[in-house]
């Protein structure tokens, strides 16, 4: 049961879960969604608030599925707080995207301030409900987890999902981050959630299961780091065609060569293959999953 004033908006996989808390103290707004859909997020909100305002915004990470809303909200309300972790806050404040990974992956996010970090150790008041912050490195490495101990609620952002967790992007760049995974299992496996409100997904109470599988998944990726990029690759392709919803092949193929990271990723999956068959492999294993259609020359999102 969810925690009195906490309420889950539930987004499709392109924008980030919203997780709106409502109190005597104000109203707090947990991640914001992708830029493309911020008109649909505000009127979400603002459905849900009925005429009052939000207080303060709060982002677990800035991937752009998680904060590209932030622009829009910060414009419709302008006494509202925006409190990010604090490894990115300098690369906000100069706008860097290539720090904060807009470029290398290919995807937007419009320009945002912020107020306050989220120094983890601490706490922070949602509504009237005190949440304490957890470092939680590995699919991000600024990435915080927010507990409400008395509920046992815990806001995984996309350290923990009911089946998995988010790429482990410091993989990409060379960097080793299997092990901050492991730990943030760990801190998680600790603090034992009655409910997991993930990032992306339904909110789920079965966590030893979720657990164990992300363990097992995440145990797959180290013995064979190769299973990694090949998935990180698919999602950064999946994310495009979720964004466009449809392409022409050669077009996809366009952004693909374009793309940093999705570029790196097929020169090193499909040594000396042209990226024109990269992108073709790829696109037959979205479509052989479903999650994918074909129509001639045009790929559709399904």
């Amino acid at each position: 049961m969810l925690p009195p004033g906490l309420r889950v908006l539930e987004r499709g996989w392109l924008s980030s879960n919203n997780i709106l808390v409502r109190g005597r103290q104000g109203t707090a707004l947990v991640d914001s969604g992708y830029g493309l859909h911020a008109p649909q997020t505000l009127a979400l909100v603002q459905s849900a608030l009925a005429g009052q305002p939000l207080d303060l915004l709060v982002n677990t990470h800035l991937h752009s599925d998680h904060c590209g809303g932030n622009a829009a909200l910060q414009a419709a309300y302008p006494a509202l707080q925006t409190w990010i972790p604090p490894g990115h806050a300098q690369a906000v404040r100069d706008w860097d995207a290539q720090a904060l990974t807009y470029a290398p992956t290919g995807q937007t996010c419009p320009r945002f301030d912020w107020t306050a970090t989220l120094q983890p150790g601490s706490e922070v008041l949602l509504g009237d409900l005190r949440w304490q912050v957890h470092a939680a490195p590995g699919h991000d490495p600024h990435s915080v987890i927010l507990f409400e101990p008395e509920s046992r609620v815990l806001l995984s952002a996309d350290a923990l999902w009911e089946r998995g967790f988010g790429v482990v992007f410091p993989e990409l760049d060379g960097q080793d981050a299997f092990d901050d995974v492991a730990l943030t299992l760990d801190v998680i496996a600790a603090l034992k959630p009655a409910l997991v409100i993930p990032g992306h997904g339904a909110p789920f109470t079965d966590v030893a299961p979720a657990l164990a599988f992300a363990r097992q998944r995440l145990a797959g990726f180290v013995a064979n780091p190769v299973k990694h990029r090949l998935y990180a690759a698919k999602v950064l392709l999946k994310f495009k065609l979720l964004e466009l919803q449809q392409v022409e092949v050669a077009a996809l193929t366009a952004w693909a060569a374009s793309t940093p990271y999705l570029a790196s990723l097929l020169e090193h999956q499909f040594a000396g293959r042209d990226i024109a068959d990269s992108v073709e492999f790829l696109v037959q294993d979205l479509l052989r999953s479903g999650a994918a259609t074909r129509r001639g020359t045009w790929v559709l999102n399904a």
